[in-house]
This record gives structure tokens, C-alpha cells and sequence, in this order.
């Protein structure tokens, strides 16, 4: 008896697409032809769909089904890595289900890590939710706690829109006078939180990094906005905070 490359993937509980693609990779033989040119599969061939479908289910790759579906012996060494990539995948599931729920209490952005959460009477704009989450892979875990703090008790300020608000046109008067309104709040700020780190220190790479992505992110005016604060916070004191970039 024989059968179809349609009826034997029913029987295997497989799809064409599937049987076709174990063909291409190598894990199953051609079978002979009918006279009319029509695949016949036979017994050992439907056994041997069937032992890549349970390793396949198990969830080995099909690289590793390669290696392991001919051995006579238990694939003990075979067994173990799975279980240790399925046990590191179980954990990573874990940690990303903590984190959906942390986002489903907090109401919290799906881009950013729950530690990174704003407070949510503090929304952050677009740019600056764009720079904080570039900020994510340039810092550590306890940096990334420090900033994380920060966000979820940033008090809100009226300058904070102004700035979000800026046009790329604004007069010099109008950025000198939002940049010497913004330093109390900003040096308040780090006062409340005088761990916050200091990204720009002894790391030149990463301060060109947030530098190149800064310029991207706001537009001229706010730029110029952001360099007076810092200039006028430094100028304050070489023990200043202020001295620290002024941008979270």
C-alpha cells in the first residue's frame, strides 16, 4: 500500500507545506514514483514523519531533528539542551508576563521597560519618550533604576509643555527666557534625586550617541533651549548638579 503526499501528511497530521519543506532540508527521502509521475509513500516513510513530528512538538529544531531522528540510542545530551533552552524560555515568558501586568496597572507604554514607567499625570512627549528609550540600552540596572525613579515621581511643571510645544522658529528672547525658567525646576530635580548618573561621564561614545539622537529628536529651538540650561545650571557651581545633563 501506498499513499499521496496529501494523504500521508493527513495521516501524519501534518501539512503539505510541511512534508514538502522535510523534503528540502533533507529530513525525508524521496519516495518512488507512480508511472503517472505521483509520489508513492510508503510505511517507513509515514514512521518517519511521524518521529519528526514528536520531536518537532517536543519543540527541537529541525537542525537538531537532523542530528537526533537516526540515533538507534536514547539522545540523552539531545534531551538535556532542549530542556535547558526550554527552561530559559519558560523563565523569559515569566518575566514577560510580570512586565504586561506591570503595564496593564500602570496604564505604561508597551516600548519601555516597567522600571521606565512616567508618572502618568507627567506624560512624556514623543521626543522624549523616544530619547529614554534609546537611553535603555546605554544603561545599566541600577542606572536604569535611578532614571526609573526619577520618571515615576517627575513632578509637573509648566515649562515642561512649553518646551514640548516650542517651535523650531522661536525667538532668541523667547528660548533665553524658557531656559532661565526651566534651571530652578531642573536643579530641583536633581536635588530630589542626587544618585540620578551622570551619562556623559568618562563614556565619550555614549554621550555622541544620545548627542546624535538628541539632534534628531527635538528641533532647533529646542535644542538651543537645552544647551542654555545646561550652560546656565554648570555656570552655577562646579558642585552643582546642574553641571549633569539637564534632558532626562
Amino acid at each position: 500500500m501506498s499513499w499521496s503526499t496529501r494523504e500521508i501528511a493527513e495521516l501524519a497530521g501534518l501539512s503539505l507545506r510541511a512534508v514538502r519543506h522535510y523534503h528540502d532540508v533533507g529530513l525525508l527521502a524521496e519516495p518512488e514514483r507512480r508511472a503517472n509521475g505521483y509520489k508513492q509513500y510508503k510505511v517507513p516513510h509515514l514512521v518517519r514523519l511521524l518521529r519528526i513530528k514528536r520531536l518537532v512538538d517536543l519543540g527541537f529544531s529541525l537542525e537538531r531533528i537532523a542530528e537526533t531522528v537516526d540515533e538507534g540510542e536514547h539522545p540523552g545530551q539531545a534531551l538535556r539542551t532542549l530542556d535547558a533552552e526550554l527552561a530559559a524560555t519558560i523563565q523569559r515568558l515569566q518575566r514577560a508576563r510580570l512586565e504586561l501586568a506591570a503595564m496593564l496597572e500602570r496604564r505604561a507604554p508597551a516600548d519601555l521597560p516597567p522600571q521606565l514607567t512616567p508618572a502618568p499625570d507627567v506624560p512624556l512627549s514623543e521626543a522624549d519618550r523616544s530619547l529614554v528609550l534609546v537611553m535603555t540600552r546605554l544603561m545599566g540596572e541600577e542606572q536604569l533604576e535611578s532614571y526609573g525613579e526619577l520618571l515615576r515621581n517627575l513632578p509637573a511643571h509648566p515649562t515642561s509643555r512649553e518646551f514640548d510645544e516650542l517651535p523650531a522658529d522661536a525667538a532668541e528672547d523667547l528660548r533665553r527666557d524658557l531656559a532661565e525658567r526651566m534651571v530652578p525646576y531642573l536643579r530641583q530635580i536633581h536635588l530630589d534625586h542626587p544618585d540620578l548618573p551622570d551619562l556623559y561621564a568618562n563614556a565619550p561614545e555614549r554621550a555622541k550617541t544620545i548627542e546624535t539622537v538628541m539632534r534628531e529628536l527635538y528641533n532647533p529651538a529646542q535644542l538651543d533651549v537645552i544647551h542654555r540650561t545646561r550652560v546656565l545650571m554648570a555656570n552655577s557651581g562646579p558642585d552643582s548638579p546642574g553641571a549633569r545633563a539637564t534632558r532626562t
